[in-house]
């Protein structure tokens, strides 16, 4: 079948590669792409919420299936705008609607859903502008430190963890009165602050039956040592040892199978992937947030261990079909680490030329921010600009053949940081 995928970034470079390698697929596009994914696909410059040029291009070239890389397109209803065009009605589509998107378009929304569905999380509180006198009465009732969260949509920038009152005061006056993220912080959500380990669990489904894919710890700080300002993900690793058997079977239990359920109840058309952020407190799961697709770096370190066929489970979400797809995870390491333009997260340069090593031994190359100049030469042209993973039977390996491949990798100002899989190895 021919095949559309939506998206820019590594975690689409990801799935681009591993769509490929399934016999059932005739031709995949990539909409707009990047310069990874133009060498094993068909880029196509059609911007993710172009919802007009969308459809043209899949009546156009016989698309049998759109997957949906990013929540942008997914927040503002792209599933429900092709499943209400005549042309598109019949085609699957991998993503949630609009109302399920919502989980992660609205923090308070995914609370409430949390709440009414008895799914463990933080204590929580939501305000506007017009209840900041209220708000900040809360805030003098609360532990410390606290956590400010935007309510929509804010680039993974809009979480503020406040140590002191007073910077709590201060921040939370900030985003609602000073929009300091725009409209994403009209409302706030003042939220318990969760201590213990974190990790990602990502579930597929399609609305009624589910499969729990391999879950991954990311980085998000920019600073080795976790510190400095988080970032959209500096790496990720894959399986990770906090996350044992017992522990999963509590996170099924208590989190996925309610979650599924909820969203069933409640009439919410879901297919498509959904990214539980945790929190393992002492055995115990704890949800932080849900996204409602993959996650990005850690989809470059999850999809290597996934070895049954990936457009089967696509086909299997978007059809309804999931049941019947039989997963299969390698007991492999995957480790991913993030390659950055210097000044990321803040302002830095565009245009730089990247070079690549001739050859690349256990491990993968994934673009997310390249580009090529007027001479055809890659280029950096966004923030977090290459995903490298490594591959082993064990994670010193893994990371050993990550880190050789980015030392094989340069252009100026590049950066990445250097620790990342260390505290899981010292665990070990």
């Amino acid at each position: 079948m021919n095949i559309l995928l939506l998206g820019s970034g590594g975690r689409e470079h990801a799935f681009a590669w591993k769509i490929v390698q399934s016999g059932d697929c005739t031709q995949l596009y990539v909409a707009p792409g990047n310069a990874g994914t133009e060498t094993i696909a068909t880029n196509v410059p059609i911007s993710i919420t172009d919802f007009e040029a969308i459809r043209d291009f899949i009546t156009s070239k016989n698309i049998g299936l759109v997957v949906v890389g990013p929540e942008e397109p997914l927040v503002k209803g792209i599933v429900d705008y092709l499943q209400n065009q005549p042309e598109t009605v019949a085609i699957p589509v991998v993503g949630p609607s609009k109302l399920g998107a919502t989980l992660e378009g609205s923090k308070d929304f995914s609370k409430r859903f949390m709440q009414r569905n008895n799914i463990p999380t933080a204590a929580y509180e939501t305000f506007t502008a017009d209840q900041l006198d209220a708000a900040l009465a809360y805030l003098e009732t609360q532990n410390l430190p606290i956590v400010l969260k935007a309510d929509g949509l804010a680039a993974g920038k809009g979480v503020l963890i406040c140590l002191t009152l007073e910077e709590a005061k201060t921040s939370l006056k900030e985003m609602l009165l000073d929009q300091k993220f725009g409209e994403a912080s009209s409302k706030v959500v003042i939220e318990e602050f969760l201590t213990g380990i974190e990790l990602s669990v990502f579930v597929a489904t399609d609305g009624k039956s589910y499969k729990i894919l391999p879950e991954a710890k990311d980085y998000k700080r920019i600073g080795e040592g976790d510190t400095g300002l988080n970032t959209g993900g500096m790496g990720a690793v894959s399986p990770v040892i906090f996350a044992d058997e017992a522990f999963m079977a509590r996170v099924e239990e208590k989190v996925v199978k309610p979650t599924v359920e909820g969203l069933a109840k409640e009439n919410i058309p879901y297919k498509g992937f959904l990214f539980i952020g945790l929190m393992n407190k002492d055995g115990e799961p704890k949800v932080i947030e849900y996204n409602v697709r993959m996650g990005d770096p850690e989809t470059e370190a999850v999809l290597p261990r996934i070895e049954s066929d990936f457009l089967a489970l696509l086909q299997g979400i978007g059809t309804g079909i999931l049941d019947s797809y039989e997963l299969k995870i390698s007991a492999d390491y995957a480790t991913t680490v993030v390659m950055v333009s210097g000044g990321y997260p803040g302002s830095y340069d565009k245009g730089k030329v990247i070079s690549l090593p001739d050859t690349v031994e256990g491990a993968e190359i994934f673009h997310a921010g390249t580009g090529r100049n007027a001479h055809g030469e890659l280029t950096n042209q966004g923030g977090r600009v290459i995903a490298v993973t490594g591959k082993g039977k064990t994670l010193q390996e893994a990371l050993s053949n990550a880190f050789t491949t980015v030392r094989g990798i340069g252009w100026d100002q590049a950066y990445y940081r250097k620790d990342i899989g260390m505290d899981i190895l010292n665990l070990m």
